[in-house]
């Protein structure tokens, strides 16, 4: 992660937005490809929460037990063995070079960079430090005697929650930030509820539903894929 900066917030959803793909929706996958789950029973309900997420709709405790539960009995040292494999294997050749640099120009205005996303942390961490960004806000997970139990901690950072969390941590920040005057990139209808709170709401690659939203309101719809 990137030092404290003393400039604006950028703020930057993940899946669809800065990778061409979801991090979530792969590493169900990647399981898969590992074997270390049954194949159609496994992509049937994942392919199903992808779907309620796309629709607005998602289950996120329910598909938060569906993403750990096949590495909870892991040790900590076996599941970051595993996760480095699911960097090379699903995430690296979906990140996109685009944000990457986008990213990079907001850190070299001297911008406050931070990735905040409705999936859990255990598979965005290393995907934020890929990155560079200061800060990652992403669904926070219960540990008991330091293992995960496949629950979320706190709000999650999805729809609504997204907003709460963030101005939870604006507020520990000593008024070194104002959300008024930040910028948020997103390709989600799911993140309305923030990007109707920034200053500059951009709709990247967006959905259907944020693509008319952001028509409508005349915000700036921006690619970062080829």
């Amino acid at each position: 992660m990137q030092p404290m900066s003393s400039g604006k917030l950028a703020l930057f959803d993940l899946d669809n937005t800065l990778l061409e793909g979801d991090s979530d929706h792969a590493w169900g996958e990647f399981l898969i490809s590992k074997k270390l789950v049954d194949a159609d029973i496994h992509r049937e309900t994942n392919d199903y929460f992808y779907k309620q997420y796309k629709q607005g709709k998602l289950d996120i405790h329910g598909y938060v037990a569906f993403t750990l539960e096949p590495v909870l009995h892991l040790e900590d040292k076996q599941r970051k063995q595993l996760h480095e494999e699911f960097m090379a294997h699903s995430v690296e050749h979906i990140v996109l070079a685009k944000g990457q640099a986008l990213v990079r120009e907001h850190i070299s205005a001297g911008d406050f960079c931070i990735i905040i996303t409705a999936t859990n942390e255990f598979i965005t961490t290393p995907i934020a430090e890929l990155f560079g960004v200061n800060l990652l806000i992403a669904t926070e997970l219960q540990t008991i005697d330091g293992r995960y139990n496949g629950k979320i901690e706190g709000i999650p950072c999805y729809q609504d929650g997204k907003v709460a969390k963030l101005k939870a941590w604006i507020s520990s920040q000593e008024n070194r930030f104002d959300l008024a005057e930040s910028v948020f990139y997103s390709d989600s209808i799911n993140d309305l509820p923030l990007l109707q709170q920034v200053a500059n709401p951009i709709a990247v690659d967006p959905d259907q539903r944020l693509r008319e939203k952001a028509e409508s309101e005349g915000w700036k719809i921006l690619t970062l894929r080829s």
